[in-house]
């Protein structure tokens, strides 16, 4: 869990990374006991992606056009190539995508 005034968490099993999120995260990955997730977190997966940190992004497209809300890279970030893994859709026309980042992508000079 990333928090920036939680201490100690009502899970079990939960471990509060706070300070040098870069080097915390990168430690816990490095330890390869398990998989670390991102549930409902724009700007956690934002500063993720910003850091080279994120191995597989996975996105569920729900068939709903919605006029607001936030967008998963905001205008100020860079760019980020991805190489698709999977793409299927379920029964109720929902499409999930799975992605690995590949560095930043090459543009075709006009």
């Amino acid at each position: 869990m990333v928090s920036r005034s939680l201490a100690r968490p009502a899970w079990a099993n939960t471990t509060v990374l706070g300070g040098d999120l870069t080097a915390a995260i990168s430690e816990l990955k490095a330890s390869g006991d398990g998989e670390l997730q991102v549930h409902g977190s724009a700007v956690l997966v934002q500063w993720l992606l910003q850091h080279d940190l994120v191995d597989e992004l996975h996105l569920i497209t729900i068939p709903i056009v919605v006029g607001q809300g936030r967008r998963l890279s905001p205008d100020s970030r860079p760019d980020i190539a991805v190489e698709v893994l999977e793409s299927r859709s379920d029964s109720k026309g929902a499409i999930i995508q799975v992605y690995r980042p590949t560095g930043r992508p090459e543009y075709p000079s006009i």
